[in-house]
Order: C-alpha cells, then sequence, then structure tokens
C-alpha cells in the first residue's frame, strides 16, 4: 500500500501560507569506526544541504573515525554516553545513564566521554551529550553542564528549553526504524502521520516550535526502505517550511 503524502503536504502548506519555519536537525547515532554505512550518510547528507550530528561512542572511537570526520563539513561530532553499555536491572528499559547507578559514577563516563572526544576531534566536537537510549535520570543534569556540556539531546518534544541552567535542550522527534519488531522501516503511513501531527501541534502552539525539529537515524542499522523514506521525508520538509539548524545557532531560549 502506497503511504498518501497528502495530509503533510497540506500541512506544510498551511505553515507556508502563515510563514511560519520550522527549524530542522539531523542526529545519528552510535558511530565508532568509518563504515560504507556511515559514507552513505555523508553523501545522502551532502545531497540533501542537511549536516548530521553524528552521536560518537567515545570508548570506542577511533583515530580513524576522527579523520574521516575531518575531511567533511557535514559531520558534527557529539558525544553518545561513554560505552553504550546497559546499567538498568533485568526487565527494566535500557540505560547507561539511568537512576540504576551512583551520581558519581555516571558522571565520572559522562566526563570522561567528553575528555577523550575533544583530543579527537578538537573544535569540530561540540559538547551535545546524548545518552544512550535517549534516556538519564534528571540527577545527573545540573552535573553535565558542570562538566562542560552545552546542549542534552533526547527524544520526543522538549518540556522545557533548558534542561538545566546552561544546558539547552534540544531533542529528535521521529525515528523511522521499527526497533520492537523487523528492524526494518516503520510503516511510512504511520511515519507520515506522526509527523503530520507533531507539526500540526507546533503550528497550534501545543508543543515548542522554537526547539529544532529533530529527525533520528542510526546509520548501521540502515535497510534501504529506511534510506529512502529517510531521504524523501528530508527533501519534502526542506522545500518548505524547513530550513537547516545546527548547533552553532543554538540559544537558551
Amino acid at each position: 500500500m502506497t503511504a498518501d503524502w497528502t495530509p503533510l503536504n497540506d500541512e506544510l502548506q498551511t505553515w507556508q501560507d502563515q510563514d511560519l519555519t520550522l527549524p530542522l536537525w539531523w542526529r545519528d547515532d552510535d558511530a565508532v569506526e568509518p563504515t560504507p554505512q556511515l559514507d552513505q550518510l555523508t553523501e545522502l547528507s551532502k545531497k540533501l544541504g542537511l549536516p548530521v550530528h553524528l552521536a560518537v561512542i567515545p570508548r570506542d572511537a577511533t583515530a580513524a573515525l576522527a579523520a574521516y570526520v575531518a575531511g567533511t563539513t557535514q559531520l558534527i561530532p557529539v558525544v553518545h554516553g561513554w560505552a553504550h553499555q546497559n546499567h538498568a536491572p533485568q526487565g527494566e528499559k535500557k540505560a547507561e545513564f539511568g537512576a540504576h547507578r551512583a551520581l558519581e559514577q555516571s558522571l565520572a563516563d559522562a566526563d570522561q566521554g567528553l575528555k577523550t572526544l575533544r583530543p579527537l576531534f578538537g573544535d569540530q566536537l561540540e559538547p551535545m551529550f546524548v545518552p544512550p537510549w535517549n534516556r538519564i535520570s534528571n540527577d545527573l543534569l545540573q552535573g553535565l553542564a558542570k562538566l562542560g556540556y552545552t546542549t542534552l539531546s533526547t527524544f520526543t518534544p522538549r518540556a522545557q528549553a533548558e534542561a538545566a541552567a546552561g544546558l539547552a535542550q534540544v531533542n529528535t522527534h521521529l525515528d523511522p526504524i521499527q526497533w520492537k519488531g523487523s528492524r526494518s522501516l516503520v510503516p511510512p503511513q504511520h511515519l507520515l502521520d506522526q509527523v503530520t501531527k507533531q507539526l500540526s501541534s507546533r503550528r497550534l502552539g501545543l508543543t515548542d516550535n522554537a526547539e529544532p525539529y529533530g529527525i533520528l537515524t542510526h546509520h548501521l542499522v540502515h535497510g534501504a526502505a529506511i534510506w529512502d523514506f529517510t531521504e524523501a521525508l528530508i527533501s519534502r520538509l526542506l522545500a518548505g517550511p524547513a530550513t537547516p539548524w545546527t548547533t552553532s545557532q543554538r540559544t537558551f531560549s
């Protein structure tokens, strides 16, 4: 069954008719080394004209990845936890930085993540913290800011512009992967309906339209259907009313 883009197209036209703009950003998780999939991500980013914030796992990051990122302006490295290791008790949702660990241990890992990636990526590294599985204990947030992080990114619309004093919240909102099933593409109609509803909520003032709208991908596990849908959606958004956003444009309002 072919997905119907009409409702989304109509919503986007309403945005344009009302002179609204949608800041759009892209985050891709779990990078550690150059791969053919990373090549594909980089080329698609270049084709679309939308840079990718590449969430790098510090413990496993290689010098080869740093060299690869240094050779392109399409990839913006950010910090993806420390080891992408689950510390949650059996039966609970996976988390590396959840409430299951001592606060000091979690902050030490977050600190180590930033200190490990800074020498690798230099000024290209953005001090954005992306907790694996998009889960983090609220008790850690003020500590992240004190470590030198300026931004926290998880998933779903943010409740407020700052997660803590000095720590902006910039989340992702759409993940095309069916994690609990085939690990292929979520049914496209479901994704299109989700985007349409999210944008309608923003336009009506029900959610924060100052927050950049985030596409979340995982290049290492993409099949052709996920690549194709991601390209089609981002292309349509950028055709109007979306404008590319990167962390260099971050504000605390």
